[in-house]
């Protein structure tokens, strides 16, 4: 598609969107980069810039393709190298690959000092002249640099979403005092400003913007409001955004008083130090020209950068001590190349360029620079092949530790595919190093995925994830060796990634998008004592957590707090954001569509006899599931027009008769014991929807209604039923339908926040409704109307299905009543679809950050060198800290375990429980009290009967398969002698077979 008449696909950019929004998405659709330098930063540059979906971008370099560049660039093939292409010709086809929608444009013409430079004004993104981000990698160290001008707006500095805040109390006075519901925190600071909206009594600040000044962390002041009617009840706030103007500094000025961000706090001077390396290495590299980047290996010599450090005039205030160990390390490893560290770098430098197009998110002020952990000295000279870059940083002796490495990364999408890039770059798992890499995914690709996943095209979609990524994975490096499956890791598939599977591993990495794969993935990785190498993105933000044995604790250690669920009373009578509007539309579809249909079938499936059903009713037996079943069938329509019918009565109950029972249950004066308002009756404000007319085609919920995407149409898809698009036919249907008279009724709404959704598939029958469920089930069977239907499974990305139109309207209607502002059918979706935004900047800067750290722990470096990582590339803050050492439990005297423990002990066939508990005493010291296999108790001493259990066989007790050769036990002691409580030990894992030449572990 040519880029001046793109438009912006949904379906490619979804993710995307949440993140940027539509505004700097169509800023970027008439964007023009120009990139310099297809090294291994610049590609990674260019990959993500390309993904994000610019209108043009024009690839720049004039260098030669070398064996060197298939270890940093790739695109760059073999097959380049051999038939002597520039890089740019060889990475542009690649380039184009990845976005139909961005024109790409390739030049090698020579930049210097004697050229004209006018060409670049066309760009949005001028790298080389005022405006852009550049960045640049040697060895060990980075450092990305921002000028973006002197008066540089951006729309929106966090991107986050402004919350909600419901009001407790607002006083009349000068200054007025706020006070949030419940005490929650507001997060405001002094200066920002709030919009108001549906507050009671005190009607004047609906509507209205008002600048804070902060009191607690629960309450703020506003301007006078003494003059404006008493405050009654309601209401909330949410901050409003205000731009925010940023200066730059030339990079002439920075480069003697630079502004750097500081990604390590236990090392704040670090930024500067590499500051004066870089420089001291810039200005070697002008002074001694002769030597390229071929460094002399003695940092002390004439000819070294360390010997330009003492020239450079660093401003005082922002000068740190040269440190020897880091110029030393940069000397030798400055002419190399390590790919993830491009990965990381690139990922940030490209979300600032993406900042200079849209003016989305805070610019980086105006450097960072990171060096990674000094690396090993020995063994760099050049071997002629694609690894001499990475061989140039860490040493032959790494490289051929990650050559026979043995991974297992689970998860094949946005962080697997950079993982399996940088694994590539890396020479992780050699064929003929006797390495691999072992992969698995049971997803298909999606047209969704490409914005993210790079390593898939178009040609891939609905092709497995794991296959399709093992196949471009050997195309950048063919000397791989990846083995490829289609498993979910749970429980269901430990005979495949059983013990004797991990046992072959070095460590683990996951590459997954939900914490329970993650918290199971994690405990066979501590059960097996495996390293586990962990990361995640939201949208700009991402997290790696590295987990080593014996030094860190696991990813199970620590918990989330768990998500706050919205309360049953309040979906169902009491909503008050648009979020519970949104809920409560999804869960009527997910029971009408999805739950109730799949009900109806499993019942017919499990009482197939229609015969026997009638007989057991009659004779007032109970039957799972009868109750959905006879409601169902007491409404299933069977044509086109009781589907129109069907709908419109929904339509009736939905938002008329629901909010007329509100109002009669709960008048407007309805007050609390102690007198107060009810403050959670936001259906006070309510307004039911009775205007439904038939000849209001334009009106929202009659469109979801009868158009092919409406609820009448979902009704028909579930009952396999034909239906007709002609709006005359489904408006005069409408205008023929009986609505029953509304009557209200005494029954209680619940209003306790605790209460539970009752399950209706447990519901009594009266005996009236029990014999108007005989004689329904008895139509139904002669008509044959008892046949299966066809349940809904949610597709929030096929908009022919009518499934987001169904929740967008629902929602939309719902909110109408409550007063709630809807949302645009974007947001509905992210929330319906519970869609985590994404990009593809911050997935490659946490591959990166992660095959980081994969080296260090491949180079069996201490505790202190493992470092877990959070950015936020919209602020932007990049933070490292250590990792959590590991605790250790203690039991009693000397004896202690840690979650990476585990006790071992060897029996045999006629091995009894008494030898058991024996055994444990002798080896390790203490006496268990306690044994339990999985959920079974073997031995609890105060349960009746279990002592006899001692002088059984532990293979009576257990009951093992016979292919089992053992079993883990979780077994409790005594803490302390004086003590009564039993405390839980490490596992112990009992070998049915004793070992072979003894029992020594």
């Amino acid at each position: 598609m040519a880029a001046d008449s793109m438009e912006i696909d949904d379906s490619l950019y979804s993710r995307q969107r949440y993140v940027l929004g539509d505004t700097a998405m169509q800023k970027m659709a008439q964007s023009s980069v120009f990139l310099s330098g297809m090294g291994g930063l610049g590609i990674e540059i260019a990959k993500n810039i390309v993904l994000a979906g610019v209108k043009t971008v024009t690839l720049h370099d004039t260098k030669q393709c070398e064996v060197w560049d298939l270890g940093i660039n790739f695109f760059i093939r073999q097959d380049d190298v051999f038939n002597q292409r520039t890089r740019v010709e060889a990475v542009f086809p690649r380039i184009v690959e990845l976005n139909p929608y961005v024109h790409v444009e390739k030049s090698s013409s020579t930049l210097d000092d004697n050229t004209d430079l006018s060409f670049l004004r066309k760009y949005q993104v001028r790298a080389v002249v005022r405006l852009g981000s550049a960045g640049s990698a040697h060895g060990i160290c980075v450092r990305v640099f921002c000028d973006f001008g002197d008066d540089f707006e951006v729309s929106d500095p966090t991107g986050e979403e402004p919350k909600e805040i419901f009001i407790q109390s607002i006083t009349q006075g000068s200054p007025g005092v706020v006070t949030c519901m419940d005490n929650r925190p507001h997060g405001l600071q002094n200066g920002q400003s709030v919009l108001f909206r549906e507050v009671n009594g005190m009607q004047e600040l609906n509507g209205s913007t008002r600048p804070v000044t902060v009191l607690s962390p629960h309450s703020f002041s506003i301007e006078d409001t003494s003059h404006l009617r008493p405050y009654a009840h309601g209401g909330f706030f949410a901050l409003v955004k205000t731009p925010m103007t940023f200066s730059f500094e030339t990079m002439e000025k920075q480069l003697w008083g630079p502004q750097v961000l500081t990604p390590d706090f236990s090392k704040p001077e670090a930024p500067l130090q590499i500051h004066a390396a870089m420089l001291a290495l810039d200005t070697f590299q002008e002074h001694e020209s002769q030597y390229g980047l071929n460094l002399p290996r003695s940092p002390t010599a004439r000819c070294a950068p360390s010997s330009y450090c003492g020239t450079l005039p660093v401003n005082p205030s922002s000068q740190a001590p040269v440190n020897a160990e880091l110029v030393r390390c940069l000397s030798r490893t400055a002419r190399g190349a390590l790919p993830p560290l491009a990965a990381a770098v690139g990922g940030l430098a490209s979300q600032e360029a993406l900042k200079a197009l849209t003016g989305k998110f805070s610019p980086l002020q105006q450097w960072v620079g990171q060096p990674v952990h000094s690396l090993p000295v020995e063994e760099f000279s050049s071997r002629g092949d694609r690894y001499d870059g990475l061989r140039a940083c860490i040493g032959e002796s790494m490289c051929l530790e990650l050559h026979k490495l043995r991974v297992f990364m689970v998860g094949c999408g946005a962080i697997g595919c950079e993982m399996l890039k940088n694994f590539a770059m890396l020479g992780v798992g050699l064929a003929k190093c006797s390495g691999e890499v072992f992969i698995t995914d049971p997803d298909l690709i999606e047209k969704s995925n490409l914005n993210r996943q790079f390593l898939f095209r178009p040609y891939h979609i609905q092709k497995p994830k794991s296959s399709t990524a093992a196949a471009a994975t050997l195309e950048i490096n063919p000397e791989l060796q990846v083995d490829a499956h289609l498993h979910k890791v749970c429980p269901a598939t430990e005979g495949t990634y059983s013990d004797a599977f991990y046992s072959r591993l070095h460590l683990v990495v996951t590459a997954l998008d939900n914490v329970e794969a993650r918290r199971y993935v994690d405990s066979r990785s501590v059960s097996n004592q495996k390293a586990l190498l962990d990361s995640g993105t939201m949208g700009t933000k991402g997290h790696t957590e590295i987990i080593v044995p014996n030094l860190t604790e696991s990813y199970n250690s620590h918990r989330d707090p768990p998500e706050e669920e919205i309360p049953f009373c309040t979906l169902k009578s009491f909503p008050a954001v648009i979020e519970h509007t949104i809920q409560w539309a999804r869960d009527k579809f997910e029971s009408g569509f999805t739950q109730k249909p799949s009900t109806y079938n499993l019942f017919w499936q499990t009482h197939s006899s229609v015969e026997a059903v009638l007989q057991r009713m009659q004779s007032r037996e109970s039957l799972e599931g009868a109750f959905q079943v006879i409601k169902l069938l007491s409404k299933r329509p069977s044509q086109w027009e009781h589907c129109i019918i069907l709908a419109r009565l929904k339509f009736e109950k939905y938002f008329k008769k629901k909010a007329l029972q509100l109002l009669h249950s709960f008048p407007l004066d309805t007050r609390l014991k102690d007198g107060s308002k009810y403050t959670n009756l936001y259906v006070a404000q309510s307004r039911p929807t009775s205007y439904f007319m038939p000849h209001l085609i334009r009106h929202t919920w009659l469109l979801s209604c009868v158009s092919t995407a409406g609820m009448a149409r979902l009704f028909a898809g579930i009952y396999n039923i034909p239906y007709s698009e002609k709006v005359e036919y489904v408006a005069r249907v409408l205008g023929e339908v009986t609505i029953p008279e509304y009557k209200p009724s005494e029954k209680p709404i619940e209003t306790d926040e605790s209460a539970k959704k009752p399950d209706q598939q447990k519901l009594a029958l009266s005996s009236e409704e029990e014999r108007e469920a005989i004689t329904q089930l008895e139509g139904a069977i002669a008509a044959r109307h008892w046949l299966q239907v066809s349940p809904m499974q949610f597709e929030k990305d096929d908009d022919a299905n009518g499934h987001m139109d169904f929740v967008a309207s629902a929602s939309a209607l719902r909110a109408r009543m409550y007063a709630i502002e809807a949302a645009d059918r974007l947001k509905t979706k992210r929330i319906a679809g519970k869609i985590i935004p994404a990009i593809a900047t911050s997935t490659a800067a946490v591959a990166g950050l992660v095959a980081l750290e994969l080296i260090k722990v491949v180079g069996g470096y201490g505790f202190e060198s493992f470092k877990n990582c959070f950015f936020n590339l919209a602020i932007p803050v990049v933070v490292l800290t250590e990792t959590a050492p590991v605790k250790r439990t203690h039991i009693r005297d000397n004896i202690s375990f840690s979650i990476w423990d585990r006790w071992t002990i060897y029996g045999h066939d006629t091995f009894t429980l008494s030898d058991f508990i024996s055994a444990v005493k002798e080896k390790y010291g203490i006496e268990p009290t306690m044994v339990v296999h999985g959920v079974k108790m073997l031995y609890v001493p105060v349960m009746p009967g279990h002592n006899k259990r001692l002088k059984l066989t532990m293979h009576k007790l257990i009951k093992p398969p016979s292919e089992r050769r053992y079993v883990d036990l979780t077994v409790s002691f005594v803490a302390e002698a004086d003590e009564d409580e039993d405390r839980p030990g490490p596992p112990i894992r009992y070998h049915l077979h004793r070992r072979a030449g003894g029992e020594t572990p």
